[in-house]
């Protein structure tokens, strides 16, 4: 049965807003949540960006919701410290933690001073660091070297059962090349729900059939169209960016300038936008239909909490039938 979680976006608001926004949203009936895991917001406008992992903590220990995490290994994070966070996570919480490994964002990795490769080279040192957290997390010593190194590192603290890596993915391409080696993939859904089809189906095609599917569902809701667009145009314009730019800008000013021509029809073909609850509602069943595990609602405006209210009060319960109804046997 699919859960539907709450997204915690970093970017847009500080750590304490943070942690108020998923305790209300366990309150209101979201069934999990999901961080993201930046070093700088998107834009200047959305002005935050705590450190993700300490939060953490605070969220699970607050909560008793599932939580994902995204983070990107072998820049900002070596591999052997990535998986001893995990570890120490699944230890604390047992059964309620998932970690995505995608490969980055110059935004949130370049800052290390390493250089910042093509898709490809990123794609490989990804798959290294993701083995090597593997075999860390079963209890090997390891010593590698090739595009990271690790010598004789062991985690002396570590959860029973593991924990699952998840591949991140965007491209049809990445989802197909995370399918042979995650055990689970993360994808954004966006307005256009046959394009997160494919992914989903390259994915299972690349190796993912019967793994765990979770999808990141970013969209805009408010009490008048009008707020709805205004705070899609303000918060969420910026990574809205086609093309490969959107991995290799470094700073938030710079995606405020080169997102400056953006439309609010370029907005809406991306983003869903609208009022209106039965679009959304709408929107999350054709998600629905892909059978994720878990399907995230991220909404970008400011107003959050009126969001969990509102969605926690009339929507989830329009929801929840039809997830029903996807659970049984055919």
């Amino acid at each position: 049965m699919t859960l539907i979680g709450y997204h915690a976006s970093h970017e847009q608001f500080a750590p304490d807003e943070l942690l108020a926004h998923v305790i209300a949203a366990e309150e209101a009936g979201f069934a999990a949540a999901k961080s993201s895991d930046h070093f700088y917001p998107w834009s200047e406008r959305q002005g935050q960006s705590g450190f993700a992992w300490t939060w953490l903590g605070a969220a699970m220990q607050a909560t008793r919701l599932s939580f994902g995490m995204i983070s990107a290994p072998g820049y900002r994070y070596h591999p052997a410290v990535l998986a001893q966070a995990a570890a120490t996570a699944a230890i604390m919480f047992p059964g309620r933690f998932w970690l995505a490994l995608g490969s980055g964002e110059a935004i949130n990795e370049a800052m290390t001073g390493l250089p910042w490769p093509e898709k490809s080279e990123r794609n490989a040192r990804l798959a290294e660091c993701a083995d090597i957290m593997r075999r860390l997390l079963e209890g090997e010593t390891v010593t590698h070297r090739g595009r990271v190194t690790v010598v004789e590192a062991r985690l002396w603290s570590r959860p029973a059962k593991g924990v699952p890596l998840y591949g991140a993915a965007v491209s049809e391409e990445t989802a197909r090349f995370v399918g042979s080696w995650a055990d689970g993939l993360l994808t954004v859904a966006g307005a256009d729900a046959k394009a997160v089809s494919r992914v989903v189906g390259a994915f299972r095609e690349g190796g993912g059939a019967g793994k765990p599917v979770v999808l990141q569902a970013a969209l805009s809701w408010a009490a008048t169209e009008a707020e709805a667009i205004r705070d899609a145009m303000d918060q969420w314009r910026a990574p809205l960016l086609g093309g490969d730019v959107v991995w290799d800008l470094r700073r938030p000013q710079d995606f405020d300038q080169a997102s400056r021509h953006l439309s609010e029809e370029d907005v809406r073909a991306q983003l869903p936008v609208s009022a209106s609850l039965s679009f959304h509602e709408e929107w999350i069943g054709l998600l629905l239909e892909l059978a994720p595990a878990e399907l995230h609602l991220h909404h970008v405006g400011r107003n959050q909490h009126a969001f969990i209210d509102t969605f926690g009060a009339r929507v989830l319960p329009v929801l929840q039938p039809q997830v029903a109804r996807m659970a049984q046997p055919s």
